[in-house]
């Protein structure tokens, strides 16, 4: 079979594709890359989420590099991904994560993270690829030593997120952690409870079939969660909460992704949070440097990093992009539209886990609400955006480069003009009323185009829709 590496990894079903044979092969095929690139004393640390088998596929990932010749740290737990890429960085190592992230429970999947704990660029996934059936060996003695990895990033989380601050001005605020089963059980609110911060928490048990729903922190998955806010919220005074309440924080399978409920019980988007720490880590930190967000991120990021005098680097979509940004463009915060972000001084990997406590931290620091802090998000920028995204279908591959040929070629969208088209992923065609766009590029894995669009009405979405769905 074909074992291709995408946006984040190899990926398969458990039992289909992804088996014991099949992850040996790209075993093998790292160990081949790290040796060629590294050399054999270079250690490799290996991770893995609360997925079906991961604990088992990671032990015998370790038990093969051991034979080669490896120094293997294994991890004696299940692990977030931003924890193991830390470690990456932090003890100078390669690591391999067994996670297939926010994907259905049945699927599996190798992620290579070099030593730098950001996704593998293209240039190096094609080279893991082409080492695929390249079998080789050592004389050296390998040896797989037992870790726990918690300590080194609970050390780096202490440096960056100010606890003290947190606990003091956020005594009203009650916090709801949704486990939802994922693998950042045990760091999340270990964080909390290291500071003597109260938290409320549900699903906080590791469960392979993430409680008979998707491992990925949006609304419809959260929806416990949700209610518990409501319910403990209520009745709520005109106008929505202004301080105390429930606010609720959850993560992917892998912990790289987050999702924030605020005291109304309302989902809110990664692109208002990365605004939200943009200004926060600006105004009340200090940072300095550009802002890093991807081709579908919203025009709200460009407006706040604009009037907060930020520079904005934009980057196809997909975090190993990003992450390449962040590396070459030293960021005060990067990120994507679908929940993925890491700032300054960390790594250039999301981390999920990060994010859920700036905006504890930004919240502290404002002496605020969430929903205050929408609120002058939604004030400063002057205006509020909505996001939708379209799956285009098509009967074949053969289809998507003419159809995004036809997209690039259009003069106007329903009955409003293009003033600026954008190719660096699929084409992006800006509207002549400046709060309009839509992002037109292929899936990469099937038939199908993914159409993002944005606009400060819904009118001219659904509009736009009827025109191009």
């Amino acid at each position: 079979m074909s074992i291709k590496f995408g946006t984040d990894g190899w990926r398969a079903i458990v039992g289909e594709s992804f088996t014991k044979e099949n992850v040996e092969l790209v075993t093998k095929a790292i160990g081949k890359y790290v040796f060629d690139n590294y050399g054999i004393y270079k250690p490799i640390i290996i991770g893995y989420d609360p997925r079906n088998m991961a604990d088992e596929f990671s032990k015998y990932c370790a038990e093969i590099l051991s034979e080669i010749g490896f120094k293997v740290l294994y991890s004696d737990k299940v692990v977030p991904t931003p924890v193991l890429a830390f470690n990456a960085k932090y003890l100078d190592a390669c690591a391999v994560m067994f996670t297939a992230s926010h994907n259905p429970p049945e699927y599996l999947g190798i992620k290579f993270i070099p030593d730098y704990a950001g996704p593998a660029t293209k240039e190096i996934t094609d080279e893991i690829v082409s080492n695929l059936r390249c079998d080789f060996s050592t004389d050296v003695s390998g040896k797989i030593i037992y870790t726990d990895f918690s300590n080194n990033y609970f050390k780096k989380i202490n440096e960056i997120i100010d606890f003290d601050k947190i606990k003091t001005n956020l005594k009203n605020t009650h916090i709801l952690f949704d486990g939802l089963y994922s693998s950042s059980i045990g760091y999340f609110d270990k964080l909390l409870s290291l500071h003597d911060i109260k938290f409320d928490s549900i699903h906080m048990f590791h469960d392979t079939n993430f409680g008979g729903g998707m491992p990925e922190p949006k609304p419809q998955y959260m929806q416990e969660a949700i209610d518990y806010v409501k319910f403990h919220n209520n009745p709520l005074p005109l106008g929505g909460v202004t301080e105390g309440g429930y606010i609720a924080f959850a993560n992917d399978g892998d912990a790289d992704r987050f999702g924030v409920i605020n005291e109304n019980g309302e989902y809110v988007t990664p692109n208002e949070i990365m605004a939200i720490l943009l200004l926060h880590l600006k105004q009340n930190k200090g940072y300095n440097g550009c802002f890093v967000k991807t081709v579908a991120g919203s025009l709200m990021l460009d407006i706040a990093a604009e009037k907060s005098g930020v520079e904005v680097i934009e980057t196809p979509v997909g975090f190993k992009h990003v992450g390449e940004a962040m590396r070459k463009y030293n960021p005060i915060i990067a990120g994507e539209e679908s929940g993925g972000l890491s700032i300054q001084g960390h790594i250039p990997e999301k981390d999920g886990i990060l994010a859920n406590l700036l905006i504890l931290e930004a919240m502290a620091y404002e002496n605020k609400s969430l929903c205050e802090l929408q609120k002058s998000l939604s004030d400063f920028v002057g205006c509020k955006f909505i996001n939708t995204r379209v799956d285009k279908k098509l009967d074949n591959f053969d289809e998507v480069v003419p159809t995004i040929e036809k997209f690039s070629q259009m003069t106007d969208i329903a009955g409003m003009g293009i003033y600026k088209k954008d190719s660096k992923d699929g084409i992006k065609l800006y509207l002549d009323d400046k709060k309009t766009w839509i992002l037109v590029r292929p899936s990469g894995t099937e038939p199908l185009l993914r159409i993002y669009i944005e606009s400060d009405s819904q009118e001219k979405i659904d509009t736009i829709k009827s025109v191009v769905a």
